[in-house]
């Protein structure tokens, strides 16, 4: 019973948060762009999506166990990615704009809030889609704003990182920005409840996430990569192999 009247509680309590979301998604966020300067905009949006970002991380249980240096440069922020809660995880750190597949378009309100959030949107196999993706983000990183991007192009259960999409580096390559790798892994029973893979819809996971008392999260910020006079290749490589041994010292020490 009392596990019941937790579950409808917490269910409340996101939906008030989306409700607010929706309202800041249209017409706060808008409003913004008509009576502020676009820095000034971008700022207080950044701000506001962090708080609202914490809101979810609490309502949810996140119990995240954050190692290594925030970084205090913007640039770009790359991830191995197990789940939609990666989201959450790294996004109440610092301010950002997200790169996410097309699909999340499709999820209710979500995908209208993400949008209005300044999400990259990405489809995948489209080639002429990637290049719009790459000057969107070309245009962020040189205006000083942070990206967090998931090069995998796809979640996993946690245990491995699947080969990295260089062409997302190249933006970074090019407004001369830090790459900042950062490793996620969920612990105890969240690290099989929470990686979303295969036919996973989202309402029944968010459920399923919402029946913990708590999601115990590692999140490790890494060293930064200096991209100068570094191909794309290269620092794709060198990021994923980061996070790679992050990864890996974590399944020898389970």
């Amino acid at each position: 019973m009392k596990s019941r009247i937790r579950l409808l509680s917490k269910v409340s309590l996101v939906f008030l948060l989306f409700f607010g979301g929706t309202i800041l998604a249209f017409p706060v966020f808008p409003l913004l762009d008509i009576s502020c300067s676009a820095e000034r905009a971008r700022s207080v949006r950044d701000h506001i999506k962090m708080i609202w970002l914490r809101y979810f991380a609490m309502i949810l249980g996140l119990k995240v166990n954050q190692q290594g240096t925030v970084p205090l440069r913007t640039g770009l922020v790359v991830s191995n990615h197990v789940s939609w809660l990666d989201i959450v995880v790294i996004g109440q750190y610092l301010p950002a704009y997200f790169v996410a597949k097309s699909d999340i378009l499709g999820w209710l309100v979500i995908g209208y809030m993400a949008k209005q959030a300044g999400t990259i949107f990405i489809r995948r196999g489209d080639k002429k889609n990637i290049l719009i993706t790459a000057e969107k983000m070309l245009n962020l990183l040189v205006r000083q704003a942070n990206i967090i991007a998931f090069p995998e192009g796809t979640t996993t259960a946690g245990d491995d990182v699947l080969g990295f999409h260089a062409s997302l580096f190249q933006p970074a390559i090019q407004a001369k920005a830090i790459i900042q790798p950062v490793a996620i892994r969920y612990h105890g029973k969240s690290q099989s409840l929470a990686p979303f893979i295969g036919d996973d819809a989202f309402v029944p996971h968010l459920l399923k996430m919402l029946r913990q008392d708590t999601i115990d999260v590692e999140l490790v910020f890494l060293d930064t990569i200096d991209p100068a006079e570094k191909s794309r290749n290269a620092v794709c490589d060198e990021s994923r192999g980061m996070i790679l041994q992050a990864v890996q010292s974590w399944s020898e020490a389970a």
